[in-house]
């Protein structure tokens, strides 16, 4: 791994330095459901303001389309960030307007390690940051800069870096910049993960679809010892091996692809685990009938062949607990089953706590399986790792280029 670190940047003492961290947090009636993805900003923010850095924070939140929406505000970002910092976090209403320039202008710092932050609203509100031309972005980034008289770009979001939008890019070319502590440790993480990993070596894949997973099961594939499949994925799996599955997610167009998979898998001496049990329900819901029943039977319950597969069964939690505990690396991404409706939580619970026993490193691959965690009463520490990349994570396991990364000299 190779990429400029806070290092490189020198001395940041009454310099303003454009931070990019991922504060894409779930919101509920304007309150924070998850701050898992701010605690995670916190290390590389202090460390900053340590050395006496004017801190200028910068983030997306949800999907407004280039225009201010209330609901996607970062207003309640600012004050969950004072509360972690213990610290003053001053939070403009726009961008690059006359509210950022007044309070990046009122920004004051010093040598003494008491670097003061701001927070600017939604990046997404501006249609530049995600703007398809090289031109729209660079100039909204060069909007950015000017607007708070940067002097030094950090790149800590995670979990945008495999997106060239004017913040994750641009803004990486216009000033010296470098990554922070937390792409630091992800990198660091997915290292050990692709290429030193210490075996046994188990890849736990859940979510809804194969096809969001292909990419991964392809490059990870020939350096894992054991991949365990579970999640509304599995059923594309046991369609491949000729089970009916009901009226349980499957994509019928990527049984063929499942199957050379088995195939290679079976080639390379891997071992893919997939599901003896299931739980099927009725319909969709927490107050469904349902009841658990073996892999190939599922369309004999009393539901026949309208039967939901909403999770992995008691069984396969217990085949999978044990071969995650045994191992000395693993790596998990996508829930067992629909761990939002309790009925159906308990195959993402028993891997969760099976992860937390990994005498290694156990890794939680962010996105919904941060979320499934929490939601269920696991804290951070817990684990080895939480990663705060989701997409950005899959990518990289997928062997892909990172833009994000790229531009950061990686």
């Amino acid at each position: 791994m190779t990429i400029r670190t806070l290092d490189s940047l020198g001395s940041l003492a009454g310099k303003t330095v454009i931070i990019r961290c991922d504060l894409n947090v779930p919101l509920k009636d304007g309150v924070i459901t998850d701050d898992g993805r701010v605690r995670a900003s916190l290390p590389t923010l202090q460390a900053l303001a340590a050395q006496g850095a004017k801190v200028v924070i910068v983030s997306h939140l949800g999907r407004p389309d280039g225009a201010p929406e209330a609901k996607y505000s970062l207003a309640p970002v600012a004050t969950r960030l004072a509360e972690l910092l213990d610290a003053p976090v001053a939070f403009a209403t726009d961008t690059v307007g006359a509210s950022a320039q007044d309070a990046a202008s009122k920004l004051r710092a010093n040598s003494s390690g008491d670097g003061q932050f701001l927070l600017l609203e939604n990046l997404r509100f501006n249609p530049g940051e995600t703007a398809k031309t090289d031109a729209d972005r660079r100039a909204f980034a060069e909007s950015l800069v000017a607007a708070v008289s940067a002097d030094a770009f950090v790149s800590d979001g995670f979990g945008v870096v495999h997106r060239k939008q004017a913040s994750v890019f641009e803004l990486a070319e216009l000033l010296p910049s470098a990554a922070g502590l937390l792409i630091e440790t992800e990198l660091k993480v997915l290292d050990q993960l692709t290429e030193t990993p210490t075996r046994p070596y188990a890849v736990v894949l859940g979510g809804s679809k194969v096809s969001d997973k292909l990419g991964v099961i392809g490059h990870l594939l020939p350096k894992v010892d054991t991949l365990l499949i579970g999640g509304g994925m599995l059923f594309t799996f046991l369609a491949a091996q000729g089970y009916q599955v009901g009226a349980s997610l499957l994509e019928k167009d990527q049984i063929d692809t499942v199957k050379g998979y088995l195939e290679k898998a079976t080639e390379l001496g891997v071992t893919i685990v997939l599901p003896t049990d299931v739980v099927v329900a009725s319909k969709f819901g927490a107050d469904a009938e349902h009841t658990v029943t073996s892999a190939s039977t599922i369309e004999e319950t009393p539901f026949g062949a309208s039967g939901l597969g909403l999770d992995i069964g008691p069984e396969t939690s217990a085949t999978f607990a044990g071969i995650i505990e045994e191992s000395h690396t693993v790596f998990w991404n996508g829930p067992m089953g629909v761990f939002e409706l309790e009925p159906f939580a308990e195959g993402t619970r028993a891997v969760a706590a099976a992860l937390t026993k990994v005498d290694g490193l156990g890794v939680v691959g962010g996105g919904d399986s941060a979320a499934a965690v929490r939601a269920l009463g696991f804290t951070d520490d817990q684990f080895g790792h939480i990663s705060t990349g989701g997409g950005a994570s899959l990518e990289f396991l997928e062997g892909k280029r990172l833009p994000g990364l790229e531009v950061l000299g990686w």
